[in-house]
């Protein structure tokens, strides 16, 4: 074990953790839960489904939670009574028809009470007459996720046609591999165009099993931005594994491998489920980077910020969906590079960053964006003056941040020299 390496107490998985809390909540609280994300994003489904579980409210409200509404609508949709679901004025902004045309294509009565396809929305509780129904994920995955969640209600489960290719498919990987876990057959055809979720196969008879909810490879991207910009310094992310995780933005390890960060995979000596990630840049890059994001959208504003501040030419395909999120993140990311000397551009399908000497004088807009806020306060190990503005959106999905990266600065300054 190499005593000066920098531990890093990531967050645990708020997506992983959002899902069991929907299955707990579907199947009675049959799990024990541990190590559940303190997230906000996390906190809310939860107080979401207290409400609801004990009958407190009919109006419920998601903030800027695109999962949490999209959960919520699914459940409140085959729950009977009458309820009401909204959020703030960007989530009112995000997508939800594919969900809202799926669910009432199964008998689910839904009125979008603004504009057709988007919250708020006026829903009549009721189960599903249907088994089957149609939906386009291309929007988000989270569609599709949440139709798997409830169809651990319907008595015949669910089959669930997409009508175009997924977007974040691991996201939807990682919902069958839950359901899987909890007992229920799920099956998926060879194009991954049908999802079905059946029976319950099993169930436990006395005991409630133990769910520990993984580290979060997603927040594990700052890190490794952090990593390529202080060559030298080895940070370990200890209960982050890549030998055994359910998270598909684990590929942030190889990505950041282009970008000279090396990855290592550690075990606590006779402990074999302890492990750990230990990361360290090298120093050496690639000149150009590109990359399919389609699959880890997520994971870019770290990686086009690392680019950047390494002045690596970037073309990063697969964007879409990325002006969907909290914010228009590419255009976030285009205005915030650009007041500091970067340049980028955005067509339909892709990113293009040009190689340009970074000079961080005014202060950072988050955009009220959580990924915003922390992919460039990654840049302030560079530049210590840098200023983000509304830090405290980071606790949307990385309460600890600030304290994660104060220990990073404080390992790459040096000491002072000490006086004789």
């Amino acid at each position: 074990m190499n005593t000066n390496d920098v531990h890093i107490e990531l967050p645990t998985s708020k997506s992983l953790s959002n899902r069991w809390l929907v299955l707990n909540y579907l199947l009675g609280n049959a799990f024990m839960l541990r190590h559940l994300s303190s997230s906000d994003d996390t906190e809310l489904l939860s107080t979401l489904l207290s409400q609801l579980r004990n009958g407190r409210t009919s109006q419920f409200y998601c903030h800027n939670a695109g999962t949490v509404a999209r959960f919520m609508l699914a459940i409140l949709a085959i729950t009977p009574g009458s309820w009401i679901l909204y959020g703030d004025k960007r989530l009112n902004d995000r997508p939800m028809a594919p969900l809202i045309d799926a669910l009432r294509g199964m008998g689910c009565s839904i009125l979008c009470t603004e504009r057709e396809g988007f919250l708020p929305v006026s829903i009549s509780g009721l189960p599903p007459t249907r088994k089957m129904a149609e939906l386009d994920p291309s929007a988000s995955s989270q569609f599709v996720s949440a139709m798997l969640l409830i169809g651990t209600q319907l008595p015949n489960g669910i089959t669930l046609t997409l009508t175009d290719r997924a977007s974040s498919r691991p996201y939807i990987e990682m919902t069958c591999a839950v359901l899987g876990e909890a007992g229920f057959e799920t099956t998926v055809s060879p194009n991954r165009r049908v999802y079905r979720v059946g029976e319950r196969r099993h169930a436990a008879q006395h005991k409630k099993p133990v769910i520990n909810i993984e580290r979060d490879w997603t927040s594990a991207s700052y890190i490794y931005a952090a990593a390529a910009l202080l060559p030298g310094i080895r940070l370990r992310m200890p209960g982050l594994t890549l030998s055994n995780t359910k998270q598909g933005d684990s590929v942030v390890a190889q990505i950041f491998e282009e970008l000279g960060v090396a990855t290592q995979e550690l075990r606590a000596p006779y402990r074999t489920n302890t492990r750990s990630i230990a990361i360290h840049g090298g120093g050496t890059h690639k000149n150009t980077f590109e990359y399919n994001f389609i699959d880890c959208p997520d994971l870019l504003p770290a990686v086009l910020v690392t680019c950047a501040a390494l002045g690596i030419k970037a073309k990063l395909k697969g964007v879409k969906n990325l002006r969907l999120k909290e914010s228009d993140r590419l255009e976030a990311l285009r205005l915030e590079l650009t007041k500091m000397g970067g340049r980028m551009t955005i067509s339909d399908t892709s990113v293009t960053l040009y190689p340009t000497e970074l000079h961080p004088i005014e202060p950072v807009c988050t955009h009220n964006d959580h990924r915003i806020a922390m992919a460039f306060a990654v840049l302030s190990l560079r530049y210590p003056d840098l200023n983000i503005l509304n830090p405290e959106t980071v606790s949307k999905s990385f309460p600890g941040f600030w304290e994660q990266l104060k220990l990073i600065r404080k390992a790459a300054t040096p000491a002072p020299p000490t006086q004789e």
